[in-house]
């Protein structure tokens, strides 16, 4: 029989539906896990490009829009001086009077003036502001033990000493009482190019000297891993003094093309989105290896796993200063941030801190500023819908993922966590990295009771979509209503390229 145009267009069309929705069965349970420390939705403010100056910093105070923005997302910790910048830093260059500060060169970042108008003391107002924690990273590259012990009494001693009067000559009468302490930043590379083995030995050097001083319990972090490089964290762990380490750290960044070639923010095709979403997805791994080393050394989980940098690094802004590391941020940035987010919280027995990497204007900030102009890019807005998540405890997740297949490659088109707070609300959030395909979820809900369902979302059409100066909110959350409540059970419809988070109560 000769078939039809009409009937050719409908099996065109089932065709496409069958190829364009996906169904999953997802399974969360009242099984309670370790709680989901605040303190991994933490962000970073390094000395680079126009993250302090011209970013938090314009002149002679702080902006407080920013600060406005950043209290909404409860921002529970801000690391800073750096990264690289932090091991040629020196605390006593940055302190009295500002037109009496050292200028110095930034070697690091653009070989700029540092007028170390931004110091100590407008670090900590400013983490007052926020009401946040302060974690410093000590400068163990170019410092000394001397320096870094100087620094912690001149920031935590409530008692009589030169450099307790020096802090209050300064206007700061009482001690800030700064509980994170860095020793050392990427201490196998700009830190200093050590050997694991020499690094522990000069932690434990250093660290020796790291005094606790009264109602200033300090929690110092040892510098660990450079992504996958598993043997520095074996070497470490089984050297550093453990029982004066909180945290080791880890870094990792999202890299779509070579680190000579990253790729564009936003003019980019399926190939490096792909190649985006299969990097950032590595993180499962690199953290799930790098604690079954540290269980090794660290049975009972007392030290923590801080991934205090990671994020996406593109190139560049054309135009722009290359050593400021300035990018824009778009949906893919996004779906980058949810689904690490949501990695970091199914690890929330060994990761207690994490730092997006940069604040403001620098790789994958939260916002972006323009003279007196600020905008939110997308993924400020993942960890406005993810603070639901602080302090909650993870619940047990079980489904398995579709693919999403690209080039003769696949990975997993979606991932998840799900936590339960104090009131009893629990919150799933849903990511779904497949930028055709629609996917639906049959999900079960075991043990958990609930009357009320709502739900938000992030997505865009295009996966190189950002907010502009010019269109401050083409992307940005909206009511999500493609979940239904079926007795205890769920359906959930999730479009193509989209981050979901759903509260049950």
């Amino acid at each position: 029989m000769k078939k039809t145009p009409v009937l050719l267009t409908f099996i065109a069309f089932l065709l496409a539906s069958s190829l364009s929705a996906q169904t999953v069965q997802l399974a969360v349970s009242d099984t309670s896990g370790p709680q989901i420390s605040r303190n991994i939705y933490g962000h970073f403010s390094e000395h680079l490009g126009r993250c302090i100056y011209d970013g938090f910093w314009t002149g002679d105070h702080i902006r407080m829009d920013i600060v406005d923005a950043l209290k909404k997302i409860k921002i529970p910790v801000l690391r800073w001086p750096g990264g690289c910048f932090a091991d040629q830093y020196h605390w006593r260059d940055a302190i009295g009077p500002r037109d009496q500060r050292k200028k110095t060169v930034n070697t690091t970042w653009g070989m700029v003036t540092e007028d170390n108008s931004f110091g100590t003391h407008e670090f900590l107002e400013l983490c007052g502001l926020l009401g946040c924690q302060p974690y410093v990273a000590g400068n163990m590259g170019s410092g000394t033990p001397e320096e870094m012990s100087n620094w912690l009494e001149y920031l935590n001693f409530n008692g009589k000493s030169t450099l307790a009067d020096l802090r209050r000559q300064n206007g700061r009468q009482e001690p800030w009482n700064v509980s994170f302490w860095g020793v050392g930043n990427e201490s196998w590379g700009c830190g200093g190019n050590m050997t694991p083995e020499y690094y522990a030995g000069e932690y434990n050097r250093y660290s020796e000297f790291c005094k606790q001083y009264p109602g200033a319990p300090l929690k110092l972090i040892a510098s660990g891993a450079n992504g996958p490089d598993y043997n520095w964290t074996d070497v470490v762990m089984k050297n550093i003094a453990r029982g004066r380490t909180w945290g080791l750290s880890m870094h990792y960044y999202t890299v779509a093309g070579s680190w000579e070639h990253k790729g564009s923010a936003t003019n980019f095709g399926e190939d490096d989105y792909f190649k985006a979403m299969a990097a950032c997805l590595r993180m499962e791994t690199i953290v799930s290896k790098h604690s079954a080393i540290m269980d090794k050394y660290d049975p009972k989980k007392r030290i923590a796993l801080v991934v205090d940098e990671w994020g996406i690094w593109t190139d560049a802004e054309p135009g722009t200063n290359p050593a400021f590391l300035y990018q824009q941020n778009s949906m893919r940035d996004a779906l980058i941030a949810a689904t690490t987010l949501n990695i970091f919280n199914n690890h929330a027995d060994r990761v207690k801190m994490a730092a997006l990497a940069q604040t403001v204007n620098v790789l994958q900030a939260l916002v972006l500023t323009e003279k007196d102009k600020m905008l939110l890019t997308p993924t400020y807005h993942v960890f406005d819908l993810y603070k639901v998540h602080q302090d909650a405890h993870s619940l047990a997740v079980n489904f398995k993922s579709p693919d999403y297949g690209h080039g003769g490659g696949t990975i997993p088109a979606v991932n998840v966590s799900a936590s339960k707070d104090s009131s009893g609300a629990v919150h799933i959030s849903l990511v779904n990295l497949d930028p055709a395909k629609k996917i639906t979820l049959r999900t079960s809900i075991a043990g958990i009771s609930f009357r009320t369902l709502r739900g938000q979302i992030l997505t865009s059409p295009k996966f190189n979509d950002f907010n502009s100066f010019d269109q401050p909110d083409k992307v940005k959350p909206a009511v999500f209503n493609g979940a239904k409540k079926d007795g205890n059970s769920l359906s959930v419809e999730l479009p193509p390229m989209s981050v979901v988070v759903l509260e049950l109560k």
